[in-house]
């Protein structure tokens, strides 16, 4: 049964207006696996997709008095909620909760990492001193000297392409040669 904007924007006043749970079954049944599926096209993993439709769904009966069929049409707004759920979820995983965050002196590394750092960065140091001047001088700059492609060229006058070009073959050096 295909409903139009009209039917679907009824059935959200009536879950508004009566807590119809008939029309919040119709909902459910017609947008959770669409919702489910966006989801899981735009990147999401099927426990997240599932764990956001249940939230967005529980939005929609929660919240149906917030729908506004002026701004936008209730497929719109219920996957505006379900973009929004997705977005909070993945921030969520990224954000360590506070008894994960180390708390105290961090560790000192253990001699073996110590000593592998120091020549890590004794064998950099002899690739960069290694790199032709050119490319040498312009890694010093955009590296040490902390300055942008763009303000690199208004110092030397050299051509942005330029710049770029002899970064991009120094890194690839400096990569084969801390391999």
């Amino acid at each position: 049964m295909n409903k139009t904007n009209k039917d679907w924007t009824a059935k959200i006043y009536a879950i508004r207006d009566a807590q119809d749970q008939a029309a919040f079954a119709e909902l459910f049944a017609h947008f959770a696996p669409r919702v489910k599926g966006f989801l899981m096209k735009s990147g999401a993993d099927a426990s997240l997709a599932e764990e956001c439709t249940q939230e967005v769904m529980a939005t929609l009966w929660r919240k149906a008095h917030m729908f506004d069929p002026s701004r936008a049409s209730a497929s719109t707004w219920i996957f505006t909620i379900a973009r929004n759920r997705k977005i909070d979820a993945l921030r969520k995983q990224r954000r360590p909760e506070p008894e994960d965050l180390p708390w105290g002196p961090e560790a000192e590394p253990d001699q073996a990492e110590a000593i592998g750092l120091k020549q890590e960065t004794e064998q950099l140091a002899f690739a960069i001193k290694e790199l032709p001047e050119k490319q040498r001088i312009l890694i010093e700059q955009a590296y040490f000297g902390d300055l942008s492609h763009s303000e690199i060229a208004e110092i030397t006058g050299l051509p942005l392409g330029t710049i770029k070009s002899r970064i991009r073959l120094a890194l690839e050096r400096l990569r084969h040669a801390m391999k």
